[in-house]
C-alpha cells in the first residue's frame, strides 16, 4: 500500500473530527455480497412494509460504483446526537433524532465542507455526499469501515457513542487506506429484542419494519389500527425504545453539536398541549426539524390515535 494512502486517510480522519463528527472510517469501495442476500431476502418477506423505495435502486445500495463512476473508498463519518437534557415521560414522546434540526442539513453542510477540503488538500477528486436518503447501506458501509457493529436491534453500535449516531458517506475515486471491521459485541444480550412492544425484532438481527413503532408513526401512510396504537406507548414520532435498554448506550457522551438541541419549548408540551395543537405551533416548533416530513396531518393522526388510548 502506498505510503501516501495511508497519510491522506489519516488526514481525512482528522479534519473530519474537526468538523465535529465523532468517528470517520474508510472502505474499499466494492460490491456487497452478503448484505445482497440479506436484502433480498429481507424485500421477498416483506418485511419493508409500504417503504417501497426500499425495492429500488437494489444494484446501486449494493456496489457504490453505480453511484460515482470509478468509486475507490467509502468514507464514513457518524455524528452523536444524544441530548443533553431527556425529554420529560409524562407526555407524548419525539424521538431524539428529532428534537433539533434536521440532520440531512447539518451533516451535509460538514460532509460538503470535508469534500471541499479533500479536494484543495489531498488532490482533485470526483465524489458523491450521502446522508440516509440515497439509495446507500449506511450500517453496512459504517461496519465495513470499523466504526462499530451491528446489534441485534439492526442499529449500529459504536464503541464511544452506542447508537445514538447518524451515518454518513462520502464516496470518492481516491485509493486510501482502509480500516478492519470491529467484532460483534452484542453477546448474550437481548434487552433490545426483550424491550419491543411489538415484538418486531422478529429475530436476532431481524427487524420487521411492519410492527416498528418507528414505521407506523412515520413511513406509514395508512390509519393506525387499535392494536397497533395500544402499542405505542406515548410515541407520537418515531420510537427510541431499542435504544435506551441497551447497555451501549448507558455512558455514551451527549453532542456537542448545538443544532441538535432541542427546539424551544418543546420539553415544555404536556399532552394537553399536544392534543390541542394548532397548524401555527406545528409550524413554529418543527420549522426545520425531521417531524416535518410527516406534516401536520399525519403528527396529529399520531396524537389523535394514542390519545384515545392512554390516559391524559
Amino acid at each position: 500500500m502506498p505510503e501516501n494512502n495511508s497519510l491522506f486517510a489519516k488526514q481525512i480522519k482528522n479534519e473530519a473530527r474537526r468538523l465535529g463528527f465523532g468517528d470517520c472510517g474508510i472502505s474499499r469501495a466494492e460490491f456487497l455480497p452478503e448484505e445482497a442476500v440479506c436484502l433480498e431476502k429481507w424485500l421477498r418477506s416483506k418485511k419493508n412494509g409500504t417503504m417501497n423505495y426500499m425495492a429500488n435502486n437494489f444494484d446501486k445500495r449494493l456496489d457504490p460504483s453505480k453511484l460515482v463512476e470509478n468509486a475507490r473508498s467509502v468514507i464514513s463519518l457518524i455524528h452523536n446526537y444524544r441530548p443533553k437534557v431527556s425529554q420529560p415521560q409524562n407526555t407524548f414522546q419525539i424521538a431524539k433524532f428529532a428534537h433539533g434540526e434536521d440532520y440531512h442539513k447539518v451533516l451535509k453542510d460538514k460532509m460538503f465542507a470535508l469534500l471541499k477540503w479533500i479536494n484543495e488538500n489531498i488532490k482533485i477528486c470526483n465524489g458523491r455526499v450521502f446522508v440516509d436518503s440515497a439509495p446507500v447501506l449506511d450500517r453496512a458501509w459504517a461496519k465495513r469501515s470499523g466504526l462499530g457493529w451491528i446489534g441485534k436491534s439492526t442499529n449500529l453500535i459504536t464503541p464511544e457513542f452506542g447508537s445514538y449516531v447518524f451515518i454518513s458517506e462520502i464516496i470518492i475515486d481516491i485509493e486510501l487506506a482502509y480500516d478492519l471491521p470491529n467484532e460483534e459485541n452484542c453477546g448474550a444480550c437481548s434487552r433490545c429484542i426483550d424491550a419491543c412492544p411489538t415484538g418486531a425484532i422478529v429475530e436476532p438481527y431481524v427487524v420487521d419494519a411492519r410492527k416498528c413503532n418507528s414505521f407506523i408513526t412515520i413511513e406509514n401512510s395508512e390509519e393506525i389500527t387499535e392494536s397497533q396504537s395500544q402499542k405505542l406507548g406515548n410515541n407520537i414520532f418515531g420510537c427510541d425504545i431499542c435504544l435506551d435498554v441497551c447497555p451501549h448506550n448507558k455512558i455514551t457522551p451527549p453532542t456537542l453539536e448545538t443544532r441538535f438541541q432541542p427546539t424551544d419549548n418543546l420539553f415544555g408540551m404536556t399532552k394537553e398541549n399536544w392534543i390541542n395543537l394548532s397548524p401555527e405551533t406545528f409550524n413554529v416548533l418543527f420549522k426545520k426539524t425531521p417531524v416535518r416530513r410527516v406534516k401536520y396531518a399525519g403528527l396529529m393522526r399520531n396524537i389523535q390515535t394514542i390519545a384515545k388510548t392512554t390516559p391524559t
